[in-house]
């Protein structure tokens, strides 16, 4: 039985902040950003947009080739929820207005969650086929303003469609996973914005894909030379750059130059100009590589290297499919990130890092332009709204 993502599809916020605006603003070279982390553009969400509105915009151009009563469970990783306690899914849910006879749950663990939602649909489909499960990984990465990570914000959310006989990529049996507690990376439940220790969460990110690396070759059998292209979390671009090369160095593997760049560079494109997108940028990383390859890559292997910081890893694989090109959304993805308008660092202050209002009653200007806004808060609920801009 062949189980995976038979429909893909991801969002990003309307807004974004450039690198260069926000290096004029701290007065620094923009190569520090441009070439040091391999970052050109970060996207803002403003105030009535969440992971929620972020998941439904990623979701429904697969719901409108579907339809949406077949969907049996929606399984949301986030690590920016709304919500303690109600999953960010059935906010989701109701949005979408998807059938009431399915279930419904949030997945989290940093940036590992997306990862552990795509494996979750994999054993339900393999228990039973009739299961068309949408996998959401939606996230808002957002830190302290002047810390060492605050270029390296940005959101976005992706979409899958998993099923029995998938049409894009066939999720392989076997995978190599790790987990070691650390704190290199985390959020209090007080505090909207996350603590990290970047220098130590590159060494474990590092170590983890060594881990993860050595249980996947014991429990499949597979060698670096059997993966055709190689898609990894990426909190900055240059990250990706250091696990390829670690991976190399781990395996032994001849790789030249141009092959590096072949087996990496697509996969890339999309986070510098987005940013990091925490549970959702491994899947990013992949559909960009679908974007921006020029060639045909029916048949190929494709890696999945997931990490989440605290720490949780996982090395997977898939085989792409044949005719998996015509099922791409690749305008749409490049339209819309085309039609983002550019804030000024003031702007992106207001929007990302506001005064603090009471969250108890609030409501919110219509600035995203998207299908789906947040339009409030009252006496503690979430009011979403659907709007006629799609």
């Amino acid at each position: 039985m062949k189980i995976g993502i038979d429909l893909l599809h991801f969002a990003t916020a309307d807004y974004y902040l450039g690198l260069d605006t926000f290096a004029a603003e701290k007065n620094l070279d923009v190569d520090k950003f441009y070439i040091g982390i391999g970052q050109e553009k970060m996207s803002i969400a403003p105030p009535d947009e969440d992971v929620v509105t972020l998941a439904a915009k990623a979701a429904a151009p697969i719901l409108d080739q579907i339809d949406r009563n077949d969907i049996t469970a929606v399984l949301f990783a986030t690590e920016t929820g709304v919500d303690q306690s109600k999953s960010a899914g059935v906010f989701l849910h109701g949005l979408l207005n998807l059938s009431k006879r399915c279930r419904v749950v949030e997945f989290k663990h940093a940036c590992y969650a997306g990862a552990a939602a795509l494996q979750m649909a994999t054993t339900m489909i393999r228990a039973n086929p009739k299961e068309k499960i949408l996998v959401i990984a939606a996230d808002i990465a957002k830190y302290d303003v002047d810390t060492s990570a605050e270029a390296t914000q940005g959101c976005g959310a992706v979409a899958m469609l998993m099923t029995e006989s998938p049409r894009i990529i066939e999720i392989e049996i076997g995978s190599g996973y790790f987990t070691d507690d650390v704190m290199d990376f985390w959020r209090p439940n007080h505090r909207t914005t996350a603590l990290v220790d970047g220098k130590y969460s590159t060494k474990v990110y590092l170590n983890s894909l060594k881990q993860t690396w050595e249980h996947f070759t014991e429990q499949t059998g597979k060698t670096f030379e059997d993966i055709d292209y190689f898609c990894y979390h990426i909190p900055f671009t240059k990250m990706a750059d250091k696990a390829h090369q670690t991976l190399i160095r781990k395996t032994g593997a001849n790789v030249t130059p141009d092959e590096f760049k072949a087996q990496t560079l697509p996969s890339q494109r999309y986070n510098r100009i987005i940013g990091n997108s925490y549970s959702a940028s491994l899947f990013i990383s992949f559909i960009s590589l679908l974007d921006h390859i020029e060639d045909n890559i029916e048949n190929k292997r494709v890696s999945f290297f997931s990490y989440g910081s605290g720490c949780v890893a996982e090395f997977f694989t898939g085989v792409m499919q044949p005719g998996y090109q015509s099922l791409l959304m690749t305008d749409r993805h490049l339209e819309k990130i085309a039609q983002r308008t550019a804030l000024t660092y003031a702007q992106y202050l207001a929007f990302y890092h506001p005064s603090e209002a009471s969250e108890e009653n609030i409501v919110y200007e219509p600035t995203n332009r998207g299908g789906y806004r947040l339009a409030g808060i009252e006496n503690h609920k979430r009011d979403y709204q659907r709007t006629s801009d799609e």
